[in-house]
């Protein structure tokens, strides 16, 4: 269990192309957790130690709920070439090497994820239909009946 809370689904390294104008490939410790990815530098302790107590700016937390696709898969050679698509249209480009599965591991938990909210709304939908459909006490009469 992280101290965020979260439990680690899966953790190693991914290579993520940076913004910059080089667009050069940057390793990132990744720890896949239930609800989403954090990316972290490579500078930082080795996985099996908790994360640590930083400024935020160093941690990068992609979040399923924020998360709108994997895609664009290609194998070239030795790697697997993804692309994470968040919500607001942003594509982040990774690649690792063939065995590791990071694609399909990320798409299922965030699968997962985008099912247990459904789930979660759907419930309360139906909590919410089900109080409404209830008496609520006594009822009073109105005036014009009662005379």
């Amino acid at each position: 269990m992280l101290e965020s809370g979260y439990k680690a689904v899966k953790e190693g390294v991914l290579e993520k192309r940076s913004d910059g104008l080089l667009q050069l490939w940057k390793k990132k410790r990744c720890i896949l957790t239930e609800e989403g990815l954090l990316l972290i530098p490579p500078k930082q302790p080795p996985p099996q130690q908790p994360l640590p107590a930083e400024p935020a700016a160093k941690i990068k937390e992609l979040h399923f709920s924020n998360m709108k696709t994997v895609d664009c898969v290609e194998r070239k050679g030795k790697y697997v070439y993804f692309t994470v698509v968040m919500a607001e249209g942003k594509e982040i480009d990774f690649r690792c090497a063939q065995e590791q599965g990071w694609n399909a591991a990320i798409t299922l938990q965030m699968v997962q994820y985008k099912n247990r909210q459904a789930i979660l709304a759907v419930r309360s939908t139906r909590q919410k239909q089900q109080h409404l459909a209830q008496p609520h006490g006594p009822r009073l009469r109105s005036a014009s009946n009662s005379a």
